[in-house]
């Protein structure tokens, strides 16, 4: 009989203490590579100018882009929030007795500021309600309709002139051309609630309105005609008042009237702020582009979203009052 034998088994080997603590520390992939590690390359100023430079054009391409979508989308969210802002202001006015009734601020000889509001206009026929504020150079009326402060102010005896844009901040005079004669209009004011009825509206080549009688009030609406941002001319809607004038306790003389402030003009005063806004857009830019080497792409993209965006919205604001101001 045959006896069987059990296979020997060698004895362990202990691992050295060195082993065992690389394994603990790092496991397999402490090993190092056959050419061994490498350092990065340090960013040469070289890189830093290119780098900042192919991000200045992308963002150059995306502030257009910006621009249009701001004029034509969403530009109507500042309008919105400064008309909330002017109607609250205006209520208290009105509540106190305080609103403006001419060119003078209450109790005061001091001019109205710019963009102080002055009265709420309503026009049925195109489901407008708006705050009328003083004063119709383009960043007026970015926050709505402006009175041409050389005219009475509506609801009084005269001619008052009243300009908004057709398209963008709002497009509040959009649906000036859809008015016909007999549409309604009302003006609140500190004075009075006032009454109008569309007369006839006006474009280039048209006759003017007959002069007024003495003691009647009339108002004229100015905005741009033709296609959204295409303009061809400007539209006038004349609209007599049919309640009781008041009276007029003045109006600023023409010669004291910026060019800003006639129909189709632009605000050469936004060149200004538009350098010093791409200014400060291109040292951001080269800051970022300096973090982009020294933390990292998602960490720079954190902090340059929201940089960036707001310059560039700051921008295309600024470039809007560039455009003619009844766009």
């Amino acid at each position: 009989m045959t006896a069987v034998r059990e296979p020997a088994v060698s004895p362990a080997v202990p691992s050295s203490p060195s082993a065992g603590s690389a394994a603990a520390a790092g496991g397999a992939g402490t090993t190092p590579p056959a050419g061994g590690y490498r350092r990065p390359q340090p960013v040469t100023p070289g890189q830093v100018a290119a780098r900042a430079i192919g991000a200045s054009l992308l963002i150059l391409a995306g502030t257009a882009l910006v621009f249009v979508g701001w004029v034509g989308l969403f530009s109507h969210l500042h309008y919105d929030k400064a008309q909330l802002n002017a109607y609250d202001a205006l209520r208290v006015e009105l509540a106190e007795g305080t609103a403006p009734n001419g060119p003078t601020q209450a109790n005061s000889s001091a001019l109205l500021p710019m963009g102080a509001p002055v009265a709420v206009l309503s026009i049925p026929a195109i489901k407008l309600r708006t705050v009328i504020l003083q004063g119709t150079t383009g960043s007026v009326l970015e926050d709505g309709p402006g009175h041409l402060r050389d005219t009475v102010l509506p609801g009084q005896v005269g001619d008052s002139v009243i300009m908004g844009r057709q398209t963008a901040y709002g497009g509040p005079f959009g649906g000036l051309a859809s008015l016909v004669p007999g549409d309604t209009i009302t003006v609140v004011t500190g004075q009075a609630v006032s009454n109008y009825k569309v007369i006839d509206l006006r474009r280039a080549g048209s006759p003017n309105p007959p002069a007024l009688a003495s003691g009647a009030g009339r108002m004229t609406f100015v905005t741009a005609d033709g296609a959204p941002l295409d303009p061809t001319g400007t539209l006038y809607v004349d609209a007599g008042e049919t309640s009781k004038p008041q009276v007029s306790p003045g109006v600023v003389l023409s010669q004291y009237l910026s060019p800003t402030e006639n129909a189709m003009a632009t605000d050469s005063g936004a060149w200004l702020p538009m350098v010093l806004w791409g200014q400060l857009l291109v040292l951001v830019v080269g800051a970022l582009s300096w973090l982009w080497t020294a933390w990292g792409r998602w960490q720079t993209w954190v902090i340059a979203v929201p940089a960036i965006g707001f310059l560039v919205l700051s921008i295309s604001d600024q470039a809007t009052r560039l455009l003619p101001n009844l766009l």
